[in-house]
């Protein structure tokens, strides 16, 4: 059965977190790259289509901020939560039970989004840990300040309880592939759901996703029962 980490846990991880930021986070009015960034920023799915009064709005908001492979940015059981956009990179969800065994739920990467909105709306502590798989930069601002800006855009509310929706169908369906398909079926699924990940993944994480050892996606691999890099 799946938990939430004691306050003790939190308290380590937060120590954790602090030391994996690669770079401190930085506004993105002030942060070198902005123009980048900026661009960067606007071919998000939830926020492409905002006018631009809307942009004057957030933007202020926004901290970016540079992690390191293997960060922790958000610990399963914390309640202090913050929405993300992905800049570059890639993070996963991950859930942990109490003997120390991980799932990881889904991974995202650039134009994409992880949130903690469902918890912080339920007021419950987040039942999953966010880490970076690759170098990740993002920006992020606190689930209080992204919650009471969509309530003043609702046109931008909207289209992110869209993708919140997606995101927790997606979650829901790879579990239960997960049940329903062979070790063949699921690697064939990823790839064609998620091919563009299919090269920068590392073949350990994707192993875990799919609930196989790498031992066993190798020796597919080998056997020629499934076409992967």
């Amino acid at each position: 059965m799946f938990w939430y980490n004691p306050p003790a846990r939190s308290r380590r991880a937060a120590v954790l977190r602090a030391a994996s930021i690669h770079n401190p986070m930085t506004s993105l009015a002030h942060h070198p790259e902005a123009s980048i960034v900026r661009l960067q920023l606007r071919q998000n799915r939830v926020l492409r289509h905002m006018a631009r009064e809307t942009w004057d709005d957030l933007e202020p908001l926004l901290d970016i901020t540079d992690y390191a492979k293997g960060a922790l940015l958000e610990n399963q059981g914390d309640s202090a939560m913050q929405q993300y956009f992905i800049l570059d990179g890639i993070l996963k969800r991950v859930v942990s039970s109490s003997s120390g065994k991980e799932m990881i739920l889904r991974f995202a990467a650039e134009t994409e989004i992880d949130t903690s909105y469902a918890a912080w709306r339920l007021k419950t502590p987040i039942p999953y840990s966010i880490r970076a798989v690759t170098r990740v930069r993002t920006a992020q601002l606190s689930m209080e300040e992204w919650a009471a800006f969509v309530e003043r855009h609702p046109p931008v509310k909207n289209q992110f309880e869209f993708e919140v929706m997606k995101l927790m169908s997606e979650v829901m369906a790879h579990t239960i592939t997960l049940h329903l398909l062979d070790a063949p079926g699921r690697v064939a699924r990823f790839m064609r759901k998620h091919a563009a990940l299919i090269e920068r993944v590392p073949k350990k994480e994707l192993a875990s996703y799919l609930n196989l050892s790498p031992e066993t996606l190798s020796r597919l691999k080998r056997r020629g029962k499934i076409n992967l890099a």
